[in-house]
């Protein structure tokens, strides 16, 4: 099953690879969408710090979300899919091999490219080590979290849409957490308690997001 996992994960990062647009496009999105904002508001530091987590978690998730529609899209119509479907291994290897490549994809960039943007916004070294962490506890989690609305929504017309009104209220609590890490660590607080929470959500959707989504791509495959 390790090997599956790996052969996976190596075919969709090298697919990835060779459509890099599609790379290139999240990550610009997430620059412009996190950019505008001091723009737009002023150069008013304690405003921007205050704002900061927020925008960059918003930031995050809508980038994040950009992407879920090619999660299995791809393989559907060229009948990848249907042969995975087939194969001795269990689904959910299968899935969490591609949400693993998907995060490698698009979640990490993320992680790295959120202290650059951060310094835009004035924020403190402690309070971008903590958005660091919150980041890499919560976008595994929102990959996990996607993959069951790109399931659900296979080979539908307007998909894109549909995945984001699905995932929505599954990714709220992670956006809370998440932001509120950074806000509480930023106000003195400390965020330890949020990030004991990301990483509690990020323990259920690696138990049951697997499970949710082998079931939705049966489902979608029929």
């Amino acid at each position: 099953m390790l090997n599956t996992l790996a052969w996976i994960i190596k075919r969709d990062l090298t697919i990835a690879l060779r459509r890099r647009t599609d790379i290139f496009t999240t990550l610009v999105f997430f620059l412009i969408v996190v950019s505008l904002f001091p723009l737009g508001i002023g150069p008013e530091a304690d405003t921007l710090r205050l704002i900061a987590p927020g925008v960059v978690w918003v930031g995050a998730l809508l980038a994040s979300m950009l992407a879920l529609e090619q999660l299995f899209s791809a393989d559907h119509r060229d009948g990848t899919l249907e042969q995975m479907l087939l194969t001795p291994q269990p689904l959910s290897i299968l899935v969490i091999g591609k949400v693993i490549a998907h995060w490698l994809i698009t979640g990490l960039p993320l992680v790295i490219m959120a202290p650059l943007l951060g310094l835009q916004y004035d924020m403190s070294g402690e309070a971008l080590q903590v958005m660091i962490i919150s980041l890499l506890l919560g976008t595994p989690t929102l990959s996990l979290l996607g993959a069951i609305g790109a399931a659900l929504t296979l080979g539908l017309r307007s998909g894109g849409v549909l995945v984001a009104l699905l995932v929505l209220p599954l990714y709220i609590p992670v956006l809370i957490f998440g932001a509120g890490a950074v806000e509480a660590t930023a106000s003195g607080l400390g965020g330890e308690a949020h990030l004991s929470m990301l990483g509690a959500v990020l323990l259920a959707a690696l138990v049951t997001a697997p499970i949710a989504t082998s079931a939705a791509l049966r489902v979608s495959a029929e």
